[in-house]
């Protein structure tokens, strides 16, 4: 083997431990470095992550990884979203109507710490932990970290530096600090936080309701979702405004007052929940907030991938996922050009970024159609009409939300540019009373493609002008 550059990666998490092992795979030499304690040795803390929904682009990077099958043992597969009305009934509306296609409910640390597993296996993989990055010279490939054992500061040298450090990245901070070149960031919060909370497994083991989908309790400004875990419990996550609301953070600061809250909004989940009061002011709230910038590489030598490049909201599922996908992007073009990283770093960031930038919005998008409209006739007529063509038509026709979550292959950009076409279709033709009984499937199926196509169409002229 010929001799690799020596890799220096700044953030363990899910992306950056995919990217050592990959890069480790090909032959480099890496060092992968992490702020936080070894998660393999520390206790967790709790309420400090949203479940994460594992669907197929992540699956494709694990399974270059070679560690697909190890990752689906942690998984429990959800077939859809179970709607809970305010008075109890329940509905679970499929996310596909081809049964192969699901999603999974999937542990960040028990993931996370596979990976590291992984990495550790590799003998041209360093892994350093306790170790807070403080400065980059981009130019240079280098950290300066302190060590949070010693309280010493060490500098870290590499040829080529990767940040996946997250949404608060530190090599992200010395682009935007640099006055070598223009660094373009923004970073927009939704007026709502998250709380996570948990119902416990039920006596004797199991699960206390349907561990085979994402539980959503839509309430037009505020939301509750559940997801399994595989110990029996769910792991609950509640959506509220920070303030300006009858009920939001600011105000729910008693314990009457959440009980109060959660018996009027949730009274079915309420029931499951026996350490509620206790576990909503012992853990903590989360902002929810979007991330885009550009340029993600810096003098050939240095590219911020994951969340610390783009950073999502959670309500896709989709920001693992496309961290992962990130690593299968940048896979591609070491294929292409290895050996030549500024050309490799340019024409990632060229494939990649409008794609990041799509997921980035579609989250947004489905913030407002989980809370407020899933519960609503015309919205489940849409997708009742659209299992209904997936399930006679596999081939003909993928919703939006198939396009963006089992299509691996298929660019977010173009997922999203064709599943708005195709929402705007149908649900213009279900209000306007086009789509009629006597029409047959096929026939309804038709005169969707075509509308899509007509949508399409005007918005690419638009466009043009």
């Amino acid at each position: 083997m010929k001799n690799k550059e020596h890799i220096l990666i700044i953030g363990a998490g899910l992306c950056g431990s995919l990217l050592a092992l990959r890069l480790g795979q090909r032959g480099y030499n890496i060092t992968l470095v992490e702020k936080r304690p070894d998660l393999r040795k520390v206790e967790q803390d709790a309420g400090r992550s949203i479940n994460l929904a594992l669907s197929d682009r992540g699956l494709k990077g694990l399974r270059m990884g070679g560690v697909e099958d190890a990752a689906k043992k942690l998984c429990i597969p959800m077939e859809g979203r179970m709607i809970h009305h305010e008075d109890g009934r329940t509905f679970l509306s499929r996310y596909s109507g081809r049964t192969d296609e699901y999603i999974n409910s999937v542990s960040r640390p028990g993931l996370n710490m596979l990976l590291l597993d992984a990495c550790e296996a590799l003998s041209n993989i360093k892994l350093i932990f306790d170790h807070g990055c403080e400065d980059v010279d981009l130019q240079d490939a280098s950290g300066t970290f302190t060590d949070y054992n010693t309280g010493q500061e060490v500098k870290l040298k590499a040829d080529i530096l990767f940040g996946t450090d997250g949404a608060g990245s530190a090599v992200r901070k010395s682009m935007f600090l640099s006055r070598e070149f223009l660094f373009s960031f923004s970073q927009n919060w939704l007026t709502h936080g998250y709380k996570e909370i948990t119902i416990p497994p039920a006596e004797g083991g199991g699960f206390r309701t349907a561990n085979n989908a994402l539980h959503i309790w839509p309430r037009g400004e505020d939301m509750l979702i559940a997801l399994p875990n595989l110990d029996g419990s769910f792991t609950v996550t509640l959506f509220l405004p920070f303030r300006d609301s009858d009920y939001c953070f600011d105000n729910l600061t008693s314990e009457e007052k959440v009980i109060e809250y959660f018996r009027k909004e949730y009274p079915d989940a309420v029931e499951l929940m026996p350490n509620l009061a206790n576990e909503f002011f012992e853990n903590p709230t989360g902002p929810l907030g979007t991330i885009k910038c550009s340029p993600w590489s810096t003098y050939g030598k240095t590219l911020i991938m994951g969340d610390a490049a783009h950073a999502v909201v959670p309500f896709y599922g989709q920001g693992m996922n496309a961290s992962f996908e990130d690593v299968v992007v940048l896979d591609e073009m070491i294929d292409k050009y290895e050996g030549d990283w500024p050309k490799i770093f340019s024409e990632y960031e060229k494939e990649r970024k409008k794609d990041t930038d799509a997921i980035a919005d579609l989250a947004v998008d489905n913030f407002d159609e989980m809370k407020e409209h899933t519960a609503s006739e015309l919205f489940q007529a849409k997708r009742k009409l659209e299992l209904s063509f997936e399930i006679e038509f596999p081939n003909e026709y993928n919703s939006k939300y198939s396009l963006v979550t089992f299509n691996e292959n298929i660019p977010y950009s173009v997922a999203m540019k064709r599943g708005r076409a195709q929402d705007k279709a149908i649900l213009n033709l279900l209000a306007d009373g086009k789509l009629t009984d006597h029409m047959s499937l096929k026939e309804k199926l038709d005169i969707v493609l075509k509308e899509t196509q007509d949508i399409l169409h005007d918005d690419a002229v638009v466009k043009n002008l």
